[in-house]
């Protein structure tokens, strides 16, 4: 009988252990769920909505898109749809002068986007380093096209990436300021 006793203090014992662990985790998923709720509430009703690069100067923000619209309106113009995969060397020196052409239009855009400076603290701030981007953007396609002459090759264009492709900064610039004309062309026209 003494076993029998024995064994069930055991029991007894192990049971508040037990139920003590259980409570512990029960708390913290509690806490947990609280936080995970408490985060998703915050950012979907109470977080800023903004872009995180819009500028205040909407009237900016409009007179460069007008810009940008009537250069890549000029830049398509630019477009050549041959396939080159089995290009001469002169067929790769006129996709050569295309883009340089077109590299013009787009530095011609930027120029006079970024001639008249936008109001407002965080534009004049982030303005000059989009346009920044842009440049390198554009250099970029110049350097493409005079290896494409100097090898007379069909080579891939590759652009400066820091930790994304040059052109998505750009691009979003573009995107969170309504501008998508002044986004970086994704071919090379």
């Amino acid at each position: 009988m003494n076993q029998t006793v024995n064994q069930t203090n055991t029991l007894d014992d192990d049971v508040p252990a037990s139920g003590g662990r259980r409570l512990f985790l029960r708390f913290w998923a509690l806490v947990g769920a609280a936080l995970f709720i408490a985060f998703w509430t915050w950012a979907l009703f109470f977080a800023s909505k903004e872009a995180i690069n819009r500028i205040e100067d909407r009237a900016w923000a409009e007179r460069a898109e007008s810009i940008c619209a009537a250069a890549t309106i000029e830049r398509t113009a630019l477009s050549d749809f041959r396939e080159l995969d089995e290009a001469s060397p002169d067929l790769i020196a006129e996709r050569a002068d295309v883009v340089e052409r077109a590299t013009d239009i787009l530095e011609a855009m930027l120029n006079d986007v970024v001639a008249v400076p936008p109001i407002g603290p965080k534009g004049i701030e982030i303005v000059p380093l989009w346009e920044a981007d842009y440049r390198t953007f554009i250099e970029d396609r110049r350097s493409y096209a005079d290896e494409l002459v100097a090898t007379g090759e069909n080579l891939p264009f590759y652009e400066t990436a820091i930790t994304i492709p040059i052109s998505e900064k750009v691009a979003t610039f573009a995107g969170d300021n309504s501008m998508p004309s002044c986004s970086p062309p994704s071919d090379l026209s």
